[in-house]
């Protein structure tokens, strides 16, 4: 059983500590950059605005969300939803993390493939979540020519889910790279304060690089297991 396997947990506490580091270290530049006002005294809904107004953009609405950090933008329904404090507050943090929101609205405009791609595995993803723990509870459960099945389902699972991280890589870097080129070229950031939303967006960007990192090492952990059996 892998809940008392000591193999699975050299698999799994890696990735696991490699999320809590990334998680802590959001937090932190968060928590940096919500002491530093933007200059420009703009707020986070007023970031995004500027940026979809000077791109042209007149279909994608800016609403807030609930939630710490929930921020996000939906390629379906053309909305770009910011958590509270980067919705209403003037921080560098919210400018930041509203540009690379808006990083997504742009890729969905210029035709960005990998933001299709993941677009398209996200009801994979969704479906591989459930059927990856079920099959590998169940395949290290039961023996024989039953539970081999179940692990082989297993990998194919994790692979979807590993396939989704790596997609998610280029995506949000892409994001990150595409906000801080406009922040530059708009203005809306002056050349001091850019280091302070560089840090925010990288270590964002760290917590999906440990998510890729936690997928691999969850795959590999299957792939060990299907192999060990007769």
């Amino acid at each position: 059983m892998f809940l008392i396997d000591p193999v699975y947990f050299l698999f799994a506490v890696p990735g696991l500590i490699l999320a809590m580091i990334a998680q802590g270290m959001v937090k932190s530049a968060y928590h940096q950059a919500q002491q530093r006002q933007s200059r420009r005294g703009i707020t986070g809904e007023e970031t995004a605005r500027a940026i979809l107004r000077a791109a042209g953009i007149d279909d994608v609405g800016v609403e807030p969300s609930h939630g710490f950090l929930s921020d996000h933008y939906h390629p379906l329904q053309k909305k770009l939803r910011l958590s509270p404090t980067n919705f209403n507050e003037t921080h560098l943090g919210a400018v930041g993390i509203a540009a690379h929101e808006v990083g997504h609205a742009l890729q969905h405009r210029y035709g960005y493939a990998p933001m299709y791609l993941r677009s398209f595995l996200v009801p994979v993803c969704s479906a591989g979540t459930v059927v990856s723990e079920i099959a590998l509870i169940g395949g290290l459960f039961l023996g024989g020519t039953l539970g081999k099945t179940l692990l082989l389902v297993a990998i194919f699972a994790f692979a979807a889910l590993t396939l989704f991280t790596l997609v998610t890589l280029p995506v949000e870097f892409n994001a990150s790279r595409r906000a801080i080129r406009v922040l530059e070229e708009q203005q809306l950031v002056d050349p001091d304060e850019m280091p302070v939303v560089r840090k925010v967006l990288r270590a964002a960007a760290l917590t999906y690089v440990a998510a890729a990192i936690n997928a691999i090492l969850m795959l590999l952990y299957v792939i060990m297991r299907y192999n060990s059996r007769d």
